[in-house]
């Protein structure tokens, strides 16, 4: 308790010992305890993706349709390439291909109107509203993507990391 009556503290972020990946904890021989008893499937017999609530495929107030359901089995495939599909929760996954659908749309009107708008009582210039939503829609995206790599990362037996990926290369690069 501190001093002016206030519980402070507890954990602290990236306090404690670093998880291992799956992939290590096997060689090491440790695997049983970490699994749980998870039944990893294979990529020979990919499941069949769930069926998207209607509000998530349906028309757009400007005729268009969001992208939803191709970041969806996009998302849905790199799961069932790396056997972690039913690690992940469905609703995870409905949430980041839904903010990736609304984080483009945002893009697409920023794109059409501008980076600037009309202040609704000065009449001058200001920050288009669709920016401040972009951003909002991005730090989402964010965290639902790291929850779903930091599943797929902790559980796979395969190798997680894309060549392609260049941020994680250039992360690991060693100097």
């Amino acid at each position: 308790m501190a001093k002016d009556g206030t519980q402070r503290g507890g954990l602290r972020i990236g306090a404690g010992k670093k998880r291992k990946p799956l992939e290590e904890k096997i060689l090491e021989g440790k695997a049983d305890k970490s699994v749980n008893n998870v039944t990893l499937s294979t990529p020979e017999t990919p499941k069949e993706p769930p069926q998207l609530k209607r509000f998530m495929t349906a028309k757009q107030k400007n005729g268009e349709h969001l992208q939803t359901k191709k970041i969806y089995s996009e998302i849905w495939n790199w799961l069932v390439e790396r056997g972690c599909e039913n690690l992940v929760d469905n609703q995870l996954l409905e949430q980041y291909s839904m903010s990736v659908a609304r984080w483009q749309q945002c893009e697409e009107y920023i794109s059409h109107c501008g980076l600037l708008g009309e202040h609704p009582t000065t009449g001058g210039e200001m920050i288009s509203v669709y920016v401040k939503m972009a951003l909002d829609w991005q730090k989402q995206i964010n965290q639902l993507r790291y929850q779903i790599y930091a599943a797929v990362r902790d559980n796979s037996s395969g190798v997680v990391n894309d060549q392609n990926d260049m941020m994680e290369g250039l992360l690991r690069r060693v100097k």
